[in-house]
């Protein structure tokens, strides 16, 4: 079989397209936070993950021209050669002193850290224990890794008893690494960390918590996910994207020194890649600043998000039940999730509209998101946006 013909026979987007709901790839003109422009028209964003609403901060986008004009566009090497900065030096010291660790390492990508940390750590022999929701980017990591004969296991989502049940399959003298995200990307849950770090002790696991979407949302100055449950000490590694609430790109991993050391010599994800550029790395720097010297902007998000989750639960949406930023409305099908995405967006909303088999048949949803810089005004145009498209669309 010629190896295209998967290329040539998948047409499901562009039916979609076809259709005029297609949501994906739209080309953002202009970037203000809360409102953007997308084909010559001003948008309310929905959907972004700018959560502290740090991009278009005017002394995040200084920092990153100040490093531009004095290191360069590029490091043109990876960290382990001659890509290290003192920049990059400098902003592993602050995290590792914003979350109470002993050390952190960079990465260049979110998506890359999972599979510079997972693979590295859980080797033949060893056993990679999942949750079935966490993030694309560490079922890649777990992948990798099971390529190089570890063992991978996966229990129900951010159930705790099946969580046991799996460990207590698994022989306790064997290297066990428990991964999970701490706020998971789709639902806005947060997972049970507690029972997770618990169970852990009990069965000699190791414990890795990926805090994409809680570092600037959750725990104390948005400190994460451990902070939120008193757990600093407890996690054994914390991993988390620059992509959001530090308005940047670029990852890294929270640990112990001896560990961190190891995957610095050890990570091919580390070894094989440029390191993150001066401009991700300075606009990452002063959005740590800003989050450590302004932390209201964290109660805001949070304020921001809470008024839209019960606004539209009352007026009879079905929500995904949290306390995070992010707002999922379950929709239930993938055609109508496409229409009503259309509908919000040539209204004036922008969201993000999760279908199979992304989600499980029967949750498609809007899922929405929000920023510490929406004001009320931006808010209440949403929700009446909703209230009246999901009128239409017999959903309420």
């Amino acid at each position: 079989m010629d190896l295209f013909k998967k290329c040539y026979d998948f047409t499901r987007a562009d039916e979609v397209k076809a259709l005029g709901v297609y949501p994906y790839f739209r080309a953002i003109e202009e970037n203000e936070g809360p409102v953007v422009q997308i084909e010559g028209r001003k948008i309310v964003m929905a959907g972004s993950n700018n959560y502290l609403g740090l991009t278009a901060h005017p002394k995040v986008k200084e920092a990153a021209l100040k490093a531009v004009e004095k290191y360069g566009t590029g490091c043109s090497g990876s960290r382990y050669l001659t890509g290290t900065l003192d920049l990059h030096i400098e902003l592993e010291n602050r995290l590792a002193k914003f979350f109470g660790t002993e050390a952190v390492l960079l990465y260049s990508t979110g998506y890359q850290t999972a599979q510079g940390i997972i693979p590295t750590l859980v080797n033949r022999g060893e056993y990679v224990i999942s949750d079935r929701d966490n993030h694309a980017c560490i079922v890649a990591g777990q992948i990798m890794a099971k390529g190089a004969t570890a063992d991978l296991v996966r229990y129900k989502h951010n159930d705790m008893a099946d969580l046991e049940r799996v460990l207590q399959k698994i022989p306790f003298d064997a290297g066990k690494l428990i991964v999970s995200d701490g706020v998971f990307s789709t639902g806005g849950e947060i997972v049970n960390l507690p029972t997770l770090v618990s169970l852990a002790k009990k069965y000699n696991a190791k414990t890795l918590i990926d805090d994409a979407h809680s570092v600037g949302v959750i725990g104390k100055g948005g400190r994460g996910t451990a902070s939120e449950f008193d757990l600093e000490n407890e996690v054994d590694l914390t991993m988390g994207t620059f992509s959001k609430t530090f308005a940047s790109l670029g990852g890294f991993v929270a640990g112990s020194e001896r560990v961190i050391n190891f995957l610095k010599h050890h990570s091919s994800a580390l070894i094989f890649s440029a390191s993150p550029t001066p401009a991700a790395v300075a606009a990452a720097i002063a959005a740590l600043d800003l989050l450590e010297e302004e932390p209201w902007r964290v109660e805001k998000l949070i304020k921001n998000a809470n008024k839209v989750r019960m606004e539209l639960t009352a007026a009879g949406f079905n929500i995904v039940n949290g306390r995070t930023a992010i707002v999922p409305v379950i929709v239930g099908d993938d055609a109508l999730a496409f229409t009503m995405w259309r509908k919000l967006y040539d209204a004036g909303v922008f969201v993000n509209v999760f279908i199979s088999p992304g989600v499980p048949q029967g949750r498609q949803m809007m899922r929405t998101s929000y920023m510490s810089t929406h004001e009320d005004h931006h808010l209440d145009f949403i929700i009446e946006t909703f209230k009246k498209i999901g009128k239409e669309l017999g959903l309420i």
